[in-house]
């Protein structure tokens, strides 16, 4: 009986999923983990991006971060996000000692290629608790419609 329990604790009931367990482990000790900041997966700021028929949305998480210290330009297709990040620490010169500092700080550039499609003129940017929405509505001729048949 002791050596059937020490057998179901030795060998799992679904190896295949400890294989996957342990894969997981290794990736992730090898790659960069996602944080707070997104670098795992890209930069500062996090992006989400996704489209409809009808637009194109690009959430950027940015908290902390005053509107007016965002910039956001478009041109011929290309999304850039860019601004800075000051710091919160004391200054050097107040030998204060820092021990754990993982908020992102300095200057960041973010650019989204986009769909040919794009109405420059259709662009609007909202920001709300730290996350700044952009949407670009899409050339109304590139809409999908409905074609009535005769």
């Amino acid at each position: 009986m002791e050596d059937q329990a020490m057998y179901r604790s030795m060998f799992p009931r679904d190896i295949f999923a400890e294989l996957d367990r342990l894969q997981r482990e290794v990736q992730q000790a090898f790659e960069p983990e996602p944080n707070i900041r997104g670098f795992g997966r890209g930069g500062f700021p996090a992006l989400n991006v996704g489209s409809t028929p009808q637009a194109v949305e690009v959430y950027a998480f940015v908290p902390g971060l005053a509107p007016d210290k965002i910039e956001v330009n478009l041109e011929r297709g290309v999304l850039t996000i860019a601004g800075e990040r000051t710091t919160d620490l004391p200054p050097r010169e107040a030998k204060a000692t820092v021990h754990i500092n993982e908020r992102f700080t300095g200057r960041f550039r973010r650019v989204v290629s986009l769909p040919d499609d794009i109405d420059p003129d259709g662009v609007s940017a909202e920001y709300r608790d730290g996350v700044l929405h952009i949407s670009l509505k899409r050339q109304e001729a590139a809409q999908p419609r409905r074609i009535a048949i005769q």
